[in-house]
């Protein structure tokens, strides 16, 4: 089930859903601009949840950050971004631009460190931005549960575009992630889990609903429209 746009037109531009899709893909060009020497620089720079754990480790907070914006290759970076771009306008104008700032970096966070509990002795670099997106697409389910999302349904031969209630679409992709995660425990690595940090996708996800009621709930208002001004004669 592939979303590629909603029915829920945003009423401020989201500068800020539109800062991180840039900052993401320029990041991106620089890991492709490493060539051979992009290994290194992941298990150097990038978010390992075995060193946490290590003594002196730390929590990496500086990696964990850099890790958000950092992409495993171009189907990687593709569908986060769409996702972003799908979801992250209409919570960026629930929130508002600053708010929707710490509410992104706060899920990324919160999803990071669920996938370094759920994977302590990984050496694997964790990368991507999808443990943010995932508390965006919480938030979104909160806020705009009757928000229909035109899909990209393939099931064997039957293909076809289906308009999905958020409240359909995003709960069976959140229970899609937790039935991942939960078969992915026996793996001591997210390489050997099939190269996903599920439990980075379920930690944003229930972050967002946290936050969100935490930086207003869903009664964060609505920007109105500016009120018309009177005619003058």
């Amino acid at each position: 089930m592939l979303p590629l746009r909603d029915d829920n037109p945003s009423h401020r531009t989201p500068f800020v859903t539109w800062g991180l899709i840039g900052l993401n893909v320029l990041l991106f060009l620089y890991e492709l601009s490493l060539g051979q020497r992009l290994p290194d620089f992941l298990f150097q720079a990038a978010f390992v949840p075995a060193r946490t754990f290590d003594a002196g480790g730390g929590l990496q907070v500086g990696s964990a950050l850099l890790s958000m914006f950092l992409h495993g290759g171009f189907t990687h970076i593709a569908g986060n971004m769409l996702f972003l771009w799908i979801f992250g306008d209409n919570v960026e104008d629930r929130l508002g631009h600053w708010r929707f700032v710490v509410f992104y970096l706060g899920c990324g966070f919160a999803a990071t460190y669920a996938h370094a509990l759920a994977a302590s002795h990984s050496t694997v670099p964790a990368v991507g931005a999808s443990g943010a997106i995932a508390g965006v697409l919480g938030a979104y389910l909160v806020l705009y549960p009757q928000a229909r999302i035109l899909t990209l349904v393939i099931l064997g031969f039957y293909i076809d575009w289906v308009k999905v209630p958020a409240l359909v679409y995003l709960p069976i992709w959140f229970l899609l992630q937790f039935i991942s995660g939960l078969a992915s425990l026996g793996a001591e690595t997210s390489a050997q889990a099939g190269g996903v940090a599920w439990f980075a996708h379920i930690g944003g996800f229930v972050a967002g609903v946290a936050l969100l009621f935490l930086l207003g709930g869903p009664g964060v208002r609505r920007r109105q429209p500016p009120r018309p001004r009177p005619l003058t004669f």
